[in-house]
């Protein structure tokens, strides 16, 4: 599956970045972990700090799949609103969801200083926008669904807004506690640091085929083989072609990445932005002064439509950063990219075991809030790993309904 089409921003920012071998012999370990994205990075750090005798192996070079092509938004809230999940999972659950979030992001948080290559993990403030003023009560009632629940949040008025930013909406939540980040750099620092503390990394090292035995995995590379107790895969979208379960939505979606800019337009805290309307578009700023937009979101097509498209969905996209900010008229994009995106009927993303893949465990942080997602995952499987019960995974269960009814609380 190719997952990215047009031109990438991230790899001027890290010009020298860890190299690791291909597998070129026969080894053992407690736990492979396949894919060498945002879900391999998270969780092959967490294993590091457990101790367990940990490979990593991915096909390509490390951090060049769907991570790549990531946009680097880290957030509490979700593509679906807290009181949308408390409506469809229960509200004890629905609040689960979002503080396992919140644990997340703190988590994430507490990175930078633990790491040798700086991920670029910057902390921001957010402001999700009515698109258009019917959707201000849906705002507001998310406002008191947060604060009630103990979440960060404030509802903003029209000229509140206009006071803080270049443009005028009709309401906004405005929130603290996310970030952003540059994801290639975080993915790169997560597994060094990981490699340091003793887990084994091979890139351009395909999986070819498994055997599921009574005691373990074998794996069956191009030039070796992998008998694991336990498999994580952590291999995105591509998943999506190892099960007949599927399980998400796949779409193409598409960002640019504009020049740098002496001077940043009227923009309270640098925040990260996002709208109410879906499929939505959102903003943020990068360290070097640039602008990232991204969105316009359509139907998955081919690679081929894909490449095409990635022009004027970018173009589309410029006009969209300059009807928020006219003072950036005639703005450029230096990078303007599209790629595969996905999402889950239910909103929630999948983690944890398959009853076809014994043994196994699978990290598919599908939706906007995917390293966000990762890091939920690590946690729960580290741990599952290490043989302590995390009840919360029945929540992200591969095996869900897709029509899911609100279910008694998962207590953790």
């Amino acid at each position: 599956m190719k997952l990215v089409s047009g031109q990438l921003p991230w790899e001027h920012t890290l010009p020298e970045p860890p190299v690791y071998p291909v597998l070129e012999e026969d080894i053992t370990c407690d736990c492979l972990i396949v894919g060498g994205g945002m879900g391999g990075a998270m969780m092959s750090y967490r294993m590091s700090l457990s101790g367990a005798d940990t490979v990593l192996i991915d096909k390509r070079t490390i951090g060049t799949g769907s991570s790549h092509a990531n946009t680097g938004l880290l957030q509490i809230a979700n593509d679906k609103s807290l009181t949308a999940c408390m409506n469809t999972f229960g509200e004890e659950n629905g609040v689960l969801f979002y503080k396992l979030c919140q644990q997340a992001m703190r988590a994430i948080l507490d990175l930078p200083g633990k790491l040798d290559i700086d991920p670029q993990i910057i902390e921001r403030t957010s402001l999700l926008y009515a698109s258009v003023p019917e959707d201000v009560d849906m705002l507001k009632q998310e406002n008191e669904n947060l604060i009630k629940h103990g979440f960060d949040s404030e509802f903003w008025e029209a000229e509140k807004i206009r006071a803080h930013y270049a443009f005028s909406k009709p309401g906004a939540l405005y929130s603290k506690g996310d970030a952003e980040t540059n994801p290639l750099r975080t993915v790169h620092s997560l597994i060094h640091k990981a490699h340091s503390g003793g887990v084994r990394v091979y890139e351009h090292t395909e999986a070819l085929h498994y055997e599921y035995n009574p005691d373990g995995v074998i794996c069956h590379t191009g030039q070796g083989r992998i008998v694991a107790k336990k498999v994580v895969f952590a291999m995105g979208y591509e998943t999506q072609e190892m099960k007949k379960d599927r399980g998400a939505e796949l779409i193409n979606t598409y960002a640019i990445m504009t020049e740098p800019l002496p001077h940043l337009p009227k923009w309270h805290e640098q925040s990260l932005l996002w709208e109410t309307a879906r499929p939505y578009l959102y903003f943020r700023t990068t360290p070097e002064g640039r602008i990232i937009a991204g969105g316009k979101d359509e139907q998955l097509t081919s690679v081929e439509r894909r490449e095409v498209r990635v022009l004027s969905q970018c173009e589309r996209l410029v006009e969209e950063l300059t009807a928020l900010f006219p003072e950036l008229q005639g703005i450029k994009a230096e990078y303007s990219w599209g790629a595969v995106f996905g999402s889950t009927r239910d909103g929630l993303p999948y983690m944890g075991p398959h009853p076809e893949f014994p043994h196994c465990y699978f990290i598919e942080g599908y939706g906007g809030n995917g390293t966000v997602y990762s890091m939920i995952a690590a946690e729960l499987l580290a741990d599952t790993l290490a043989g302590k019960s995390r009840p919360e995974l029945e929540l992200f269960s591969l095996t869900r309904s897709a029509k899911p009814a609100p279910s008694p609380a998962i207590q953790p």
